[in-house]
């Protein structure tokens, strides 16, 4: 059994937040799935911050199927063993926007946690208009999500996106289109985001409004924003945990950056509004053009655009009609 690390708090110290409409309690930060696994993180020590963050209140789970091949979800499958499945709020993420491709992934995710079911799975990287359309079409990845709901393989459906937030709100749309609500919605939310085709502005009043649950990242911009100088990774998490979220997703890979965390959460108090205009004044000069967030102004971020093969073949109606005569 792999060993844990000092609980940093008790249950009592982590703020927990309601997830949306769901009526799960869910803790204020989560552990981002893609950092924990890295090559540069020994799989042991993984298991050890996974379980230290559980034993200490953390119980959101991030992942995704493409991390790191596979072995973020294979590392957290090995830390939810021995009972700490039970304290864990598990996510994970899926590329397929077939129903055929999707099916495959979250059966392969599943195998790879170790479970029997999932807390919430989310479309990854609805980054691209024809995503959305994609996902909702006859034969699309929406039909495999309800599928795999119906059948007690999920719980809750979310989606995730990082680069426009006119394609969050086309998603938004088609949901309704369709008589669909969401249960989550993930996008970056950080000091830099108000003054560049905004998340914060564009689609937060609407996920608030329709009780989403929202999901925060790219709170310190993969840390490109700590080297501007300008703003702390305190700083950063503060802004990004004071405004509506349900969950801030952070990038955890030691026990030095979880006690990092853990620091800030645990007596926080939401910036006073003098605090945030003073944060978005000393980072509106640099954030005007979206230069620090690759996430939106470069394809740095885009995993499915380097491995469009993990979105699934084209659809039949695609086929048909660009076939030759």
């Amino acid at each position: 059994m792999a060993k844990t690390g000092k609980a940093f708090a008790s249950l009592g110290e982590m703020p927990m937040r309601q997830l949306g409409r769901t009526g799960v309690s869910v803790s204020a930060i989560g552990l981002g799935g893609s950092h924990i696994g890295k090559a540069k993180v020994p799989a042991a020590d993984a298991v050890s911050i996974i379980r230290t963050a559980l034993d200490s209140g953390l119980n959101f789970m991030d992942n995704s199927w493409d991390y790191n091949d596979g072995e973020s979800e294979l590392r957290v499958g090995k830390a939810l063993k021995d009972g700490y499945r039970e304290k864990a709020f598990v996510m994970t993420k899926i590329d397929g926007r077939t129903k055929q491709e999707a099916s495959r992934q979250i059966d392969e995710s599943l195998k790879r946690l170790g479970t029997d079911h999932l807390d919430l799975l989310q479309h990854h990287e609805v980054i691209r208009f024809d995503d959305v359309d994609r996902i909702f079409e006859d034969g699309g990845a929406m039909e495999a999500f309800l599928e795999a709901r119906e059948a007690g393989k999920i719980r809750f459906i979310g989606f995730t996106g990082h680069k426009d937030p006119h394609v969050h709100l086309y998603m938004l749309d088609k949901a309704r289109e369709n008589s669909f609500r969401f249960d989550t919605v993930q996008m970056p939310l950080n000091v830099m985001d108000a003054h560049f085709r905004s998340f914060e502005v564009m689609v937060l009043p609407e996920l608030v409004g329709d009780g989403i649950g929202v999901l925060g990242m790219k709170s310190l911009g993969g840390g490109v924003f700590l080297k501007t100088k300008a703003v702390s990774a305190t700083e950063c998490l503060l802004y990004s945990l004071s405004l509506p979220t349900s969950v801030v997703i952070t990038g955890i890979d030691s026990m030095d950056v979880l006690h990092q965390a853990f620091s800030v959460v645990k007596d926080f108090q939401p910036l006073s509004e003098e605090d945030k205009a003073e944060l978005l004044a000393r980072t509106e000069p640099l954030a005007k053009t979206g230069e620090y967030e690759l996430f939106k102004t470069s394809a740095y971020f885009d995993s499915t655009a380097k491995n469009p093969e993990w979105l699934g073949t084209d659809s039949a109606r695609i086929k048909a009609l660009t076939v030759s005569a």
